[in-house]
């Protein structure tokens, strides 16, 4: 799976910041249930490896390794099972790797220069980040016009009222979202109702 079918697979990508491992099967499996099968795992926590292990065990689920910001990182990632990368910027050593262990990856970028460095990796799939403190909409709009050939997955202050404006432009694929996978024990009904109305904002 490229990660052009990743970001088309359902319209918001849990980012999922784990404390304790034991909440990572109980959390995927109510994200999975509720339509949500991509699942950024943030390695911002000790936990977290141990959670991406967990989760590939979860039926449906499609479990990557998300705040990658460097080669080591990568690797520890992908030992651990990552099925896709995500970095909340890009830096050549990291999107050469990236691209020599063939993973999918969707690199962070903010500005015309990180996509323009982009491209000439020949990455085109980028996260737009941090989506609402980098300008919101207008910015990424102002930004997508020069590089038609670019999509975007906008993270950052993104929640349920405004997802449904990125999504309706075009170059957006999907968001990244927080808020359906409130920290802590995960509740499992409460997650599903929420990746439940998350997955209904497909426009």
């Amino acid at each position: 799976m490229n990660i052009d079918a990743i970001m088309r697979t359902a319209p918001v990508i849990p980012v999922i910041v784990i404390e304790d491992e034991a909440h990572a099967v109980p959390l995927a499996e109510a994200l999975v249930a509720g339509g949500l099968r991509v699942l950024e795992v943030t390695l911002r926590t000790p936990a977290a490896l141990g959670a991406i292990r967990a989760m590939k065990e979860v039926a449906g689920a499609i479990v990557g390794a998300g705040t990658v910001t460097n080669p080591r990182e990568l690797d520890a990632a992908l030992e651990a099972g990552s099925e896709f990368i995500v970095s909340p910027g890009l830096t050549e050593p990291l999107g050469k790797a990236a691209i020599a262990a063939g993973v999918p990856f969707l690199p962070g970028i903010a500005n015309a220069g990180d996509i323009m460095r982009g491209l000439d990796l020949g990455l085109d799939r980028f996260k737009f980040f941090p989506a609402m403190a980098a300008g919101g909409l207008p910015a990424l709009k102002a930004l997508a016009a020069p590089f038609g050939q670019c999509r975007f997955c906008p993270t950052g202050g993104i929640s349920l009222e405004n997802a449904p404006e990125w999504l309706a432009f075009d170059p957006v694929l999907c968001v990244g979202g927080s808020w359906v996978s409130p920290k802590g024990a995960p509740d499992k009904a409460v997650v599903e109702k929420l990746a439940k109305e998350a997955f209904g904002l497909r426009v």
